[in-house]
């Protein structure tokens, strides 16, 4: 009996939905533009695909010029399903593209330009760009699977070569989450780990571990901050000075619980599966870690500033204080006791806190930046809050604290007990 050619193989895998477009571009297609087209009037496929060409032209420059990049086969026929009824037209497009996903994008950007097709008024909506290599990759995985199947005995060669299509599998398993890279567990599982970068969140997989996501960067981005507040959250870091930094970071803005690091000098992406193991089962709570950044051997053993009781009340008042001024770009000034005393734009807030006298406290929509923190040194403030802090050089009689900062301190005063117990 005949084989059947690759394309027919992969075309009844996936199903017809996409089996065109795969057997005239299999080799060179790697996504799929969807949209939609409306027009107030009656119009053919040849009149939209003259108007994408036409109200495109000279758009984009000559690199992404649609005609070039058809001829060049970079852009795939323009296919285009439009019916008519009660004197309005409507139906779909799909373009396949061999261009990368940026390029992709802009492309099917520029497609929500067209406001014209023929004699009509029309809008195109861009729906979705599809990987049409995730086709591919699933008919390798259930081919694989089969053929796998066939096999009657396994040597130790073919056992190796499933090992690496098993790896294979796992390193493709990897997403995307908020533009994160991350392992296809991190939404749905009541736990997260927070690594540094996308080889460490692969090194993880690797050993099974699916919920691991990477902030890609020193600056925490805000989809971490916002996992971290619902989750369970360890922070698995590398073994160096950059893991410092960033666990710093990560414990002023983000709700941490755990810390785990690689050991001294070495990174995530670098630990063979044992010694991930072991880094994460010798994992310590949040406060030690913090204790230990500090460089004290005890666990937050330090006698605080004021009686517990009044630091809980102060930073409750402050957090109900900053939520409410959350989107308002205005400062509210208070005085010792947290009382308001003045409420300004933010913009008048340097000029107006070195005229007033006893101001206990700011709280402020903005930057809590290294300038303000200064002036409120000068005047003696106890607290200075905002949305977020950059500042170099702390002031040693002021409070710096952010609204994830006062999020994350009410956390550890109610649940500050030694580890184990």
């Amino acid at each position: 009996m005949e084989e059947k050619p690759l394309k027919e193989l992969i075309a009844e895998k996936i199903g017809q939905r996409e089996a065109s477009i795969m057997k005239e571009d299999i080799g060179t297609t790697k996504y799929l533009i969807h949209a939609k087209i409306e027009a107030n009037g009656v119009v053919e496929r040849p009149d939209v695909v003259g108007a994408i060409f036409g109200q495109t032209e000279g758009l984009l420059g000559d690199e992404l010029d649609l005609r070039e990049l058809q001829k060049t086969s970079r852009i795939g026929r323009i296919k285009v399903d439009i019916s008519s009824s009660h004197g309005k037209s409507t139906g779909t497009i799909v373009i396949p593209s061999s261009l990368d996903r940026v390029e992709t994008s802009i492309i099917a950007a520029a497609l929500e330009t067209i406001d014209r097709v023929g004699p009509c008024e029309a809008t195109i909506k861009a729906e979705r760009i599809e990987d049409v290599r995730d086709a591919k990759r699933k008919f390798i995985i259930d081919r694989a699977k089969e053929l796998l199947g066939q096999i009657e005995e396994i040597t130790p060669e073919t056992q190796e070569i499933s090992e690496q299509v098993k790896e294979f599998v796992r390193l493709e398993e990897i997403v995307t989450y908020e533009g994160l890279p991350a392992g296809p567990g991190v939404q749905e599982s009541d736990a997260i780990i927070i690594v540094e970068g996308r080889a460490d969140v692969l090194n993880l997989l690797r050993c099974g571990i699916r919920n691991a996501i990477a902030i890609e960067g020193t600056s925490v981005p805000q989809a971490v901050i916002e996992l971290s507040r619902n989750k369970t959250t360890t922070a698995f870091l590398d073994g160096d000075r950059g893991g410092d930094l960033i666990l710093k970071e990560l414990l002023q803005v983000a709700d941490i619980d755990f810390v785990a690091r690689a050991p001294p000098g070495e990174g995530v992406e670098e630990l063979t599966k044992k010694e991930i193991v072991k880094a994460l089962r010798n994992k310590i709570p949040v406060d030690q870690a913090l204790a230990e950044l500090k460089g004290r051997p005890e666990a937050l053993e330090v006698a605080p500033a004021a009686p517990e009781s009044r630091v809980e009340h102060d930073f409750s008042k402050l957090a109900s204080i900053v939520g409410r001024l959350r989107g308002t770009l205005r400062a509210c000034l208070l005085d010792e006791k947290l009382e308001k005393m003045d409420e300004v734009q933010v913009r008048d807030l340097k000029e107006r806190l070195p005229q007033m006298s006893s101001v206990g406290a700011v709280v402020f929509d903005g930057v809590v930046t290294q300038e303000l923190a200064d002036i409120a040194a000068e005047r003696g403030l106890k607290y200075l809050v905002g949305m977020r802090a950059r500042v170099d050089r702390m002031p040693a009689n002021v409070r710096i604290l952010t609204i994830d900062e006062l999020h994350r301190q009410s956390r550890v005063r109610s649940h500050n007990k030694p580890y184990g117990r």
